[in-house]
């Protein structure tokens, strides 16, 4: 059974990426949309069920270091420690079925988009979820970023041909966010050649670095170098203050099941790198003392993570800000991933099992709330014709169910228990406090923040009497409900994170047990806390 289960984590990689591929080699148009959503389904049905089956495996002694469904295929690679090794455990499972269901939901609603040159927006958003699967799915670091980058160049290619925005402005969001995010990826690249070179083992599978790493670890200087460099490097694709401008003008004029897929689980690869690459690896490198020279101040004496729970507090409150200042509903939805990303990196910054499993609840809470809300948003601008504020109001008259999905979905994001989100921000908070109190006090504030920005958004487009502006667009064209084509994606993504609201153990147990193998100090000696504060 293990064997078939291997198999299949194999096919949620390959059924996108094949699927791209007919539809490049010219499948006829009749078949082409049938094809696309197969294909999207396939990865998430399958995510689904290995969710399903991995407590079973997971109550077996772990053979390969807590990695279910192993699987190895030898490429020609071998001599350069290369292998496609696929696996999950309780860390990747979660983003592995993230990625399953965003990926459907947003080529759900792709699929009844009307965008020009479909085959061809179908077809990059395949490609990009198949590097999705790959990249959760890959025990060998090298195909983890390779599958990355696969996701990632589609992106730069939507916003600049199919962005929301003018011509100009989508070839500006596009061309930045390439700057920024190519800047990002070689710097990561840089880091994890570091461990393979500096390792002595030769090889870029996880499991043998681990497990070689655990008796003979790197020195100290060495770890926090590459720890530095890895956290700058994914801090950068995540979006961490103050390097994060790319970001909210991407999402802003990216279309929707590219903003859906990228804001819901691209950005989540570096902070999942960190937890599954650099913190088990470099135990070390994040709190060894660090010198950072400044101009014309005195230099800043410091730990990488000490840093970076400072920057992380510039997501949460500085973003905050600027999220309550937009009136523009998609940058509102954009600047607020950016702001929530700073509770994941304050998780991080925390160095315990508690903080970075918070982490990854947060980044499935996030993930599918942020994707919901870019959907929402989009249908919104359908019925207004205008994504500004100031041009709503009354929407819930006429969409009633919109208005519900939204307003859930805001709720999510805010933290509000019952969804996904409300776990990922409780463990987070928990473990930050033994970190630092008073961290925790301002992190605290941006709960504020986002129920600020997020329920005037609603009362501003649902509620209240409608604008004149408005009232003239629906006495042209009156707007009606989601229709089924945009309620059953929105349902996908609501119903997952009501699941996982109220049952976060069938994520929580086996992430737990995953983080006390990767981040103890020792195989045999598992602890709560990487360091003690």
């Amino acid at each position: 059974m293990n064997d078939v289960n291997a198999q299949l984590l194999l096919l949620a990689i390959a059924a996108p990426l094949a699927a791209a591929l007919a539809i490049a080699l010219g499948l006829p148009d009749r078949l082409t949309r049938s094809l696309a959503a197969v294909a999207f389904a396939v990865p998430a049905g399958i995510a689904l069920w290995l969710w399903s089956q991995f407590p079973a495996y997971a109550a077996i002694p772990a053979g390969h270091l807590g990695f279910a469904f192993y699987s190895l295929h030898a490429l020609g690679l071998e001599k350069m420690g290369i292998h496609l090794t696929l696996g999950l455990n309780g860390i990747s499972l979660p983003l592995f079925v993230l990625a399953g269901i965003v990926g459907f939901a947003a080529g759900l609603y792709a699929l009844q988009s009307g965008a020009e040159r479909l085959r061809i927006y179908l077809l990059l958003l395949l490609v990009m979820q198949g590097g999705l699967m790959g990249a959760f799915a890959s025990i060998d670091i090298f195909f983890f970023y390779l599958f990355h980058e696969v996701a990632l160049i589609p992106t730069f290619i939507m916003v600049g041909v199919w962005g929301t925005r003018s011509e100009s402005e989508n070839r500006y969001a596009a061309m930045k966010m390439a700057i920024y995010l190519t800047v990002g990826a070689m710097l990561s690249l840089v880091g994890l050649i570091a461990i393979y070179q500096k390792s002595g083992v030769e090889s870029f599978d996880l499991i043998n670095l681990r497990t070689v790493l655990a008796g003979s670890p790197m020195s100290t200087s060495v770890q926090k170098n590459i720890f530095g460099l890895l956290m700058f490097g994914f801090g950068v694709l995540v979006s961490l203050w103050p390097f994060y401008t790319w970001a909210p003008l991407g999402y802003g004029a990216a279309p929707s099941s590219a903003a859906m897929l990228h804001a819901g689980v691209l950005k989540k690869f570096g902070l999942y790198g960190l937890i599954q690459i650099a913190l088990p690896l470099l135990p070390a490198g994040g709190t060894a003392a660090v010198v950072i020279p400044l101009p014309w101040l005195p230099d800043l004496h410091t730990t990488w993570t000490g840093l970076l729970a400072w920057l992380a507090l510039g997501n949460v409150l500085v973003i905050g800000l600027v999220t309550m200042a937009q009136r523009d509903l998609k940058q509102m939805v954009a600047y607020s991933s950016v702001m929530h990303m700073g509770y994941a990196f304050l998780g991080l910054a925390s160095l315990s099992v508690l903080g970075a499993g918070g982490v990854v609840l947060l980044m499935v809470g996030h993930g599918l709330s942020v994707a919901l809300l870019f959907l929402l948003a989009t249908s919104i601008h359908h019925r207004t014709q205008t994504f500004d504020l100031a041009e709503m109001g009354g929407l819930a008259q006429k969409a009633p169910i919109l208005a519900a999905f939204f307003t859930a979905a805001t709720l999510a994001s805010i933290g509000l228990p019952g969804f996904a989100n409300f776990w990922g921000e409780l463990g987070i908070f928990v473990a930050l406090w033994n970190f630092s109190p008073w961290v925790t006090a301002a992190a605290v504030a941006g709960i504020v923040i986002s129920a600020i920005y997020g329920l005037r958004a609603a009362a501003a487009v649902f509620f209240g009497p409608p604008t004149p502006a408005f009232a003239k667009v629906a006495a042209a064209h009156p707007p009606g409900d989601l229709r089924w084509s945009e309620r059953v994606p929105a349902l996908i993504l609501l119903a997952t994170l009501l699941l996982v609201g109220f049952w976060p153990r069938s994520l929580s147990d086996p992430l737990n047990q995953a983080l006390q193998t990767a981040l103890s100090r020792s195989e045999s000696e598992p602890t709560q806390v990487i360091v003690a504060r």
